[in-house]
């Protein structure tokens, strides 16, 4: 059985009916009306958003964001822990800790300097333009989560060639020179054990 679906069925048996009605009414730019007034419970509100790819186990911004609106942290709380628990268990495509703490830097300068040019970044890296509207209609107003969701996207389709070499390659590719020279200097800095 699917750890995330049950994760799911169990926030649907928790929600109050009041509750219910603020998540519907929280979902009303992302839902039909007509789909959403044939919602009765939780688990067909998170079918629709399931289906609709606003929520996946290893997308579940949208959903804390609706726990939080609701003032639920309790599900919030069990929500993260469940994305904690799935990352401590991915399988070994994932890169060694050393890569990852250099691409978290990485990542952390990008999202701080390249700003509106984030889907030209995006294209060089080879990611979709059909990922990256989902992404921009996840995060319609918040340029910065769309950066940092494609970057995730990203790490998570290259899995372990997802290397910070690549992003700098694709900065200057870019003509984001600045951005790459900062990222190798972060870099630097990290190597040589300061901060």
């Amino acid at each position: 059985m699917d750890p995330f679906l049950t994760l799911l069925h169990s926030f649907s048996s928790s929600l109050s009916d009041t509750e219910l009605s603020s998540l519907k009414f929280l979902c009303r730019g992302k839902i039909g009306k007509r789909k959403l007034e044939s919602v009765q419970n939780g688990g067909e509100l998170f079918i629709i958003l399931f289906e609709q790819q606003l929520i996946a186990s290893d997308k579940v911004s949208f959903l804390e964001g609706l726990l939080e609106s609701i003032k639920r942290e309790d599900l919030v709380s069990q929500l993260k822990q469940f994305v904690e628990e799935r990352e401590a268990n991915a399988p070994d495509d994932q890169l060694d800790v050393h890569e990852k703490r250099l691409q978290e830097a990485a990542f952390e300068v990008i999202c701080e300097n390249v700003g509106r040019d984030w889907k030209m970044l995006m294209r060089k890296l080879g990611i979709s333009e059909v990922k990256m509207d989902r992404i921009v209609a996840a995060n319609p107003f918040n340029l910065r989560e769309q950066l940092v969701q494609s970057l995730r996207e990203w790490q998570k389709w290259k899995g372990k060639d997802a290397k910070v070499t690549d992003l700098i390659k694709a900065l200057r590719g870019c003509n984001l020179n600045l951005v790459a020279d900062r990222v190798e200097q972060k870099l630097l800095l990290l190597n040589t054990g300061t901060r």
